[in-house]
């Protein structure tokens, strides 16, 4: 009977379990995403997959304000965690911000002064890859987030969707390059981004502010 009861008090907190690692991994891979994409960047000259390498880490920073969140779960009163939810919410749309800044300041220069992305092998395949997983990780944090009720874990996974757009951004940038010699095409796409990003953090800010 000891047993049962054990179990049913621990279910409800697998949840935040399974978010946390999820955040766990997704830091992880933001970490050695951004060292694989600086490096391969600079060996082929690539402005484009520097920038990608550089958006990683900042998105990193949303990963670790979720895994401050979830292990504050049941750290105390009702209110007390409400009001860890909404700063967690708050920084999350930082984020989004400064994520939009950096891109918005990277596109306009490329377009501005005609940096051509170069092409690059290893830059095609971190793209593919992270079109591959990142929009997996964003349904399972996003559907966890609503199961949880948490909006900052909701926003974390519209961040998580952002680098796949941003991945596929790259893809089309190193790609219609390659192909094409459409340089313009990585900066065009990148603006297109800029703006969801901005809107979303918009939003999780006026969320937080509720």
């Amino acid at each position: 009977m000891e047993a049962r009861d054990t179990i049913e008090t621990d279910a409800p907190d697998e949840p935040y379990k399974k978010a946390l690692r999820l955040e766990y991994f997704t830091l992880a891979y933001n970490i050695a995403e951004a060292a694989a994409s600086i490096v391969f960047g600079s060996l082929a000259g690539s402005i484009a997959l520097i920038g990608f390498g550089l958006d990683s880490i900042v998105e990193s920073f949303s990963g670790l304000i979720l895994i401050w969140r979830l292990k504050k779960h049941r750290a105390g009163s009702e209110e007390e965690e409400e009001e860890i939810e909404r700063r967690a919410e708050r920084f999350v749309a930082l984020t989004f911000f400064l994520l939009g800044s950096y891109i918005l300041f990277e596109s306009v220069g490329k377009l501005v002064e005609g940096e051509v992305s170069d092409p690059s092998a290893p830059g095609i395949a971190i793209a593919l890859l992270s079109m591959t997983i990142m929009p997996i990780v964003a349904r399972k944090k996003y559907d966890l987030g609503v199961a949880i009720k948490s909006r900052a874990l909701v926003a974390d996974s519209k961040e998580t969707l952002a680098c796949a757009l941003l991945s596929v951004a790259l893809l089309v940038g190193l790609g219609a390059n390659y192909v094409f010699g459409f340089w313009q095409a990585d900066p065009i796409v990148a603006l297109l981004i800029v703006a969801f990003l901005f809107r979303e953090g918009r939003e999780g800010w006026k969320e937080s502010s509720n």
